[in-house]
């Protein structure tokens, strides 16, 4: 294993060198030749020592960001973003040489182009490279045989989580439980933890996932187990069903400290959100009228009624505002919202029916593409939403909230959020609060970024769409 680690590392390293010079020595070439010239390279020398230099910057700082080690759990835009940001630096620097070096003959578009085409080519080849390794490891390439301890609800929504993230590789072959037998969503209570050492054997467990952190004599045994064997254990933190807050581990010399630390928007961060919201909100709304237009045309061609559903919604601290979208039901359809209740499918206070009587023609269509939220846009515009944020609920549903559940108000509700691109309407109630909360306690500029680039995905993909 530790040899082929080593040589997927010196395999990556070798094509980045390769796509460097390259995406370095192109821009170059064609300043100062064409298809048809025969070949002049002019300031080789002065080319060369830039180009070396630029070369080594990316390269120490494409490592140090860790790209050259294969991590299952990192994200495609996120790992886009970490190439962005070495190119960007290594471009700094190149650009500090050139200054210092006093090289005058170095062109600027030379220069700009090999940034850009820099970045194009070491993100396109990461873009294939995961798409090819999760494929494979969908279909049970280098899979690694995880045992979870304790079959409880932490148990099984970890299980859970497993079987939705196939490209992480994680093969779960059951469960160990001291006071339950029988199965957990499908998988096998195997036995109890006195058997975990013949168990590890008989199903040839990797990593040991322990949710009962509490039990601090029994998770000690099976630290020292794990070790004695040579598997990893992974342990889910004791305040996992307390309110997210910001997590760090520390050390106080040898001892492990977890520090939950106050998340959120503040300051400047708040200012940047509202910037982006009302830069990319207005430019959509212009681009989008000629399909504003279409869209309006078709639902009063499919229906009575209005253009626009309008209804009150709670936004930041509670503060109650116009909620637009597309009319997507029959006219005066909150009127018949009691007598369907019985049939939601989502548990909690919020209101969700899958096949629900009341959709229009035009408005199962408009639903399935999420175009009939659009007009929100408005909203974002006028400062009620956000583009990223907590999905607002109406007045009705807040009252029915738990004390905890009320910090999803504690910022602006937004178009999209983290639990839509993580299953949309197919995730419980509780699953909707959890991600939401964890986004408030977890906010960057970069997090609302990936959760747009994946609602683009998640509406192509149509799941969880009603």
């Amino acid at each position: 294993m530790y040899r082929e680690r080593k040589f997927i590392y010196f395999a990556y390293l070798i094509v980045d060198i390769l796509l460097i010079i390259l995406s370095l020595f192109l821009p170059y070439y064609f300043r100062y030749n064409n298809a048809f010239s025969t070949r002049y390279l002019p300031y080789f020398k002065e080319y060369g020592l830039l180009f070396f230099l630029w070369s080594a910057a990316l390269i120490l700082l494409l490592q140090n960001h860790h790209l050259y080690p294969t991590d299952r759990s990192l994200s495609i835009p996120k790992e886009i973003y970490k190439v962005g940001k070495c190119v960007f630096f290594a471009s700094l620097l190149a650009g500090l040489a050139v200054f210092l070096l006093q090289l005058n003959i170095i062109s600027r578009l030379v220069f700009g182009a090999s940034g850009v085409v820099l970045f194009l080519s070491l993100s396109l080849w990461r873009i294939c490279k995961r798409v090819f390794v999760r494929s494979r490891i969908a279909k049970g390439y280098h899979n690694i045989n995880v045992l979870i301890v304790g079959a409880g609800k932490i148990g099984s929504l970890l299980a859970e989580e497993l079987k939705n993230n196939p490209y992480l590789g994680f093969r779960l072959v059951g469960f160990v439980d001291d006071n339950k037998t029988g199965k957990v969503l499908n998988y096998d209570i195997l036995g109890k933890s006195e058997d975990l050492e013949g168990l590890i054997q008989r199903y040839f467990v990797d990593e040991i996932f322990i949710t009962i952190p509490s039990e601090r004599k029994k998770v000690s045994q099976i630290i020292a187990l794990a070790e004695e064997k040579g598997k990893t254990v992974r342990i889910v933190a004791d305040s996992y069903n307390f309110p997210f807050r910001q997590l760090r581990l520390n050390y106080l010399d040898f001892i492990p400290l977890l520090r939950y630390k106050e998340g959120g928007l503040h300051g400047a961060e708040s200012i940047l959100k509202r910037f982006f919201d009302v830069i990319v909100s207005a430019t959509l709304l212009i681009i989008l009228a000629p399909l504003f237009a279409l869209i309006a045309f078709f639902i009063k061609l499919d229906s009575r009624g209005s253009i626009f559903y309008v209804s009150k919604r709670c936004g930041k601290k509670g503060k109650v505002f116009n909620f637009y979208k597309f009319r997507s039901m029959i006219e005066n359809a909150d009127k018949y919202k009691e007598s369907l209740r019985h049939k939601s499918e989502v548990k909690g206070p919020v209101f969700k029916i899958k096949d629900d009587p009341r959709i229009t023609a035009i408005g199962r269509i408009l639903r399935c593409y999420s175009l009939d939220e659009l007009p929100q846009l408005i909203n974002v515009l006028k400062g009620d939403m956000s583009l990223v944020g907590p999905r607002p609920p109406t007045p009705d549903e807040v009252a029915k909230y738990d004390t905890w559940q009320m910090r999803r108000l504690e910022v602006k509700p937004g178009i999209t959020c983290l639990w839509q691109v993580r299953g949309r309407s197919d995730l419980s109630f509780y699953k909707w609060v959890k991600w939401d909360l964890w986004y408030i306690d977890n906010w960057s500029f970069t997090l609302d970024i990936q959760i747009l680039l994946w609602t683009i995905l998640a509406v192509l993909k149509k799941k969880g769409a009603y």
